[in-house]
């Protein structure tokens, strides 16, 4: 957009565009992969097109400049195709660094648990809870995640990085930080993005959208369509300057 002049009687029209508003995008990738991708042909997503044609079709001269996804390795043990899951992982992140080099970066958290398992209060339908009545199992906690993505949010934002930032998850625990960044930087557009599967019409089985934060947020979008992310896929071979990286089989 340009800007209006005026020199005595003389009107000039700058035609001098203003520059893209600068977005970041931040990923709950625990969030993302159960809420959305779990179960679905969509988990080799590409991310930064998914966001890339999102911001395209709010035509607000905005510009994709990182995404920034919050995750921790996969424990071999612990998931459903043992090494396999750990080896996809690796090579789902490996391939949008490649593709999207500094537009996307991983940051880890970890896994906890206890080898003796925890000691849990039994579930019996009917009845209440029954601290006496427990058993062992295995309980696998993400831990640094929510940590990482809130402090990165809020020093991004001290530092003056993006104009607009964008939220993907919807995990309440990221409230404080949004409320923290509206009320200390107005300035900020805040906008979320729940990566839930639309209601499917008929059925009453369907995830609710947080409320705490989209009383933060200026702008949300509630569900993921399955167009939005069919559009989005990473190729089946990602070239690289070296070997080249192949969608796991059993994704």
């Amino acid at each position: 957009m340009g800007g209006f002049f005026t020199f005595g009687k003389i009107s000039v029209v700058s035609t001098i565009p203003k520059p893209p508003l600068r977005i970041a995008v931040y990923v709950d990738g625990y969030n993302l992969y159960y809420g959305r991708l779990r179960g679905t042909d969509f988990k080799w997503l590409d991310i930064v097109k998914l966001f890339d044609a999102l911001l395209a079709q709010r035509d607000q001269n905005e510009q994709l400049v990182v995404v920034k996804h919050f995750t921790a390795p996969a424990l071999a043990h612990f998931a459903t195709h043992g090494a396999a899951s750990v080896e996809a992982q690796s090579a789902y992140h490996r391939a949008l660094k490649a593709k999207h080099k500094d537009r996307f970066e991983v940051i880890y958290g970890n896994h906890s648990y206890d080898k003796s398992g925890a000691l849990l209060p039994s579930f019996v339908a009917g009845q209440p809870c029954d601290r006496t009545n427990r058993i062992r199992v295995w309980k696998l906690e993400e831990k640094k995640t929510d940590v990482n993505l809130a402090l990165c949010m809020y020093r991004d934002a001290c530092k003056g990085l993006y104009d607009r930032i964008i939220l993907v998850t919807n995990d309440s625990d990221a409230e404080p930080a949004l409320e923290a960044i509206r009320a200390d930087f107005p300035r900020i557009m805040i906008g979320v993005v729940m990566p839930i599967h639309p209601p499917v019409p008929g059925t009453e089985k369907h995830r609710r959208t947080s409320g705490s934060l989209s009383r933060h947020a200026d702008w949300v979008l509630p569900h993921l369509q399955d167009g939005q992310l069919e559009h989005a896929r990473l190729p089946d071979i990602v070239p690289t300057n070296k070997k080249p990286i192949r969608k796991p089989p059993h994704w």
